[in-house]
């Protein structure tokens, strides 16, 4: 009995191996399978005007009783076979059209490359009359990167798009290098708006590793191919240099809002600071105090609104990829302090 209870024990420790071998080989099976279909890429539109109808007649049906809420169900029914008949049968101009997008900008403006997607499907099915909400988020970044956000609102512009800006929270910054370019800026009463300003800033460790006997050399071609640095000697014509480049994108920055916004009076605001939305409306930073939710919903019952949003799903093996690389640290390329000046 010993003997067969032992023999039981050792073919079931044969048959979990095996099972979670199948297992294992099951699921690296899915995944080449699976990593083997391209990447999705697609434009979600959802009519934000059933949205609303729909959260309308939740707050009414609760608040009716069980006999009245299934009568006005069915009246509800009735009532959107009538408008579905209506519209397919009326030959009247169709209703104004608003498309809204999202940006929630970081210091790298990482969104841009969903945004410049989102813009080219509206432009492609753009009719005259159109408007762009573009709900705006961002403290400002990188130049080189909220300079191409910018640019991609200045393409609605261009094509003959109303464009509104929303900020509910803040576009300070290269926030509002991108707000300026709007039709309209709306803005929350505490929204943070403005900050017309640069800054360059870097650590340096030159000192620390003097004191610890520690050698850096560093070989470069070119006068000013490198000149404040983490880890070198920050000389005086350094310095110099890079406080000329901080001022001449000030001044770059400075023309770019005075073209967009002649209204301004840039000596005032291009100081780098930043107020609050009922002081930005004073300045004619913005255009009027207004939340994006009750701009849209102002708007609900003239115009079909519909919401964009580019989307890419990755496969599974890049999804690893990145997380490993996440655990890893970025790798930053060789020219990355190059381009530290800020928006700020």
């Amino acid at each position: 009995m010993t003997y067969l209870a032992e023999y039981g024990l050792f073919l079931a420790k044969i048959a979990t191996i095996v099972v979670a071998i199948i297992c294992v080989l099951m699921t690296f099976v899915a995944i080449a399978i699976r990593n083997r279909q391209p990447s999705g890429e697609q434009i979600d539109i959802k009519k934000i005007n059933d949205r609303y109808r729909d959260m309308a007649e939740a707050v009414e049906m609760s608040t009716l009783s069980p006999t009245h809420a299934k009568k006005k169900q069915k009246e509800q029914k009735k009532q959107r076979k009538a408008e579905s008949k209506a519209e397919k049968k009326d030959n009247t101009v169709a209703k104004k059209r608003v498309f809204v997008l999202n940006f929630d900008g970081d210091i790298r403006a990482s969104e841009v490359m969903l945004l410049r997607e989102e813009i080219t499907a509206i432009l492609l099915g753009s009719r005259e009359g159109d408007e762009v909400v573009l709900r705006l988020e961002s403290a400002g970044g990188m130049v080189h990167a909220y300079g191409l956000a910018a640019s991609q609102v200045i393409r609605l512009r261009d094509a003959g798009l109303h464009v509104t800006v929303a900020v509910d929270k803040v576009a300070a910054s290269g926030g509002y290098l991108m707000a300026c370019v709007a039709s309209k800026i709306l803005a929350a009463p505490f929204a943070i708006i403005g900050s017309i300003g640069v800054v360059a800033e870097m650590p340096n460790f030159n000192r620390l590793l003097k004191k610890h006997d520690i050698d850096y050399e560093q070989i470069s071609a070119g006068e000013y191919k490198r000149t404040v640095t983490m880890l070198g000697e920050t000389t005086d014509k350094a310095r110099s240099k890079v406080q000329e480049e901080v001022e001449q994108t000030h001044h770059l920055f400075k023309e770019f809002v005075k073209e967009k916004r002649p209204i301004l009076d840039l000596d005032a605001v291009a100081t780098g600071e930043h107020w609050l939305g009922i002081q930005a409306f004073d300045l004619k930073l913005v255009d009027e105090l207004r939340t994006s939710d009750d701009y849209l919903m102002s708007l609900r019952d003239a115009a079909d609104i519909f919401e964009v949003e580019y989307s890419i799903k990755k496969k599974v093996l890049d999804r690893l990829s990145g997380i490993v690389g996440a655990i890893r640290g970025p790798k930053l390329p060789l020219d990355s302090f190059d381009s530290f000046t800020q928006m700020k």
